[in-house]
């Protein structure tokens, strides 16, 4: 295809066609590309029946990249690709029906949807139906449940779902206590780079009397956290009794 086909989308009629005969690498070239320049064909696409285009325009109207910030229009776009089947669009409509994105909050439809998404095998929306069962938000509040869902997340690498199910076994949420199962999957979320897993990760070194791997731990878990949960880690740290802990707690605070 031609430099110059590609400078501005082909009309409606015509577009499916072009869409059709690119190389899936060309393809995502030109639909992720600086939003600006990306928008319209992305939004060409989405209008010729494209799922991963309306939930990549979905997102751009959700953030208000590359397009004006409208979460009601980045809605009705996820809802299209989901009623296609595209089990991220479910897990999308999921979370704005969850937190109110573009439509009422409501914890029963996001739970619908996510339902929808994780049925289908999307790891996001196996964790994220997870918390609904946790917490009993639109569903039955249903710990076990919320730990199944988190396993079947984190087998397939969700770090955020393997710190989960540390969580759970730490804290006998949904199966009997297991420290030592805790302390396993805190390691594997710190081995996948979550900054939650690794200061989990690193309080179950501090209680086992490794300091000087808990500190390592702790370090990089401030260090990767955004700034709200960077300075509670730190304000945590600052007053632990272990002088090598306090000590790195305060030098995040000051560095905040």
């Amino acid at each position: 295809m031609s430099k110059a086909a590609l400078q501005r989308p082909a009309a409606p009629q015509a577009l499916t066609a072009v869409l059709a005969a690119m190389a899936p690498a060309q393809l995502e070239a030109l639909l992720g590309g600086a939003p600006a320049k990306a928008a319209p064909w992305v939004r060409a696409a989405a209008e010729c029946g494209l799922p991963e285009a309306q939930v990549r325009l979905g997102r751009m109207l959700l953030e208000g990249r590359g397009v004006d910030h409208d979460p009601a229009a980045a809605l009705a776009w996820f809802l299209k690709a989901a009623e296609a089947g595209d089990a991220d669009a479910c897990n999308m409509a999921g979370r704005c029906y969850e937190n109110g994105w573009g439509a009422k909050a409501d914890a029963a439809e996001a739970a619908r949807w996510f339902a929808k998404a994780a049925g289908a095998g999307c790891a996001w929306a196996q964790y994220n139906l997870g918390h609904l069962h946790l917490d009993g938000l639109g569903v039955p509040r249903e710990p076990a449940v919320a730990l199944a869902w988190y396993r079947r997340a984190a087998a397939q690498g969700h770090v955020r779902a393997m710190n989960l199910v540390g969580r759970c076994l730490e804290q006998g949420w949904g199966a009997p206590a297991d420290p030592d199962a805790a302390a396993d999957w805190y390691r594997r979320s710190a081995e996948g780079g979550y900054f939650r897993g690794r200061y989990n990760h690193a309080s179950a070194l501090a209680r086992q009397g490794r300091t000087a791997e808990a500190v390592a731990q702790f370090d990089a878990a401030c260090a990767e956290a955004p700034p709200a949960s960077r300075r509670t880690m730190a304000l945590a740290l600052s007053r632990e009794p272990d002088p090598a802990l306090s000590a790195l707690g305060a030098r995040w605070l000051k560095a905040a």
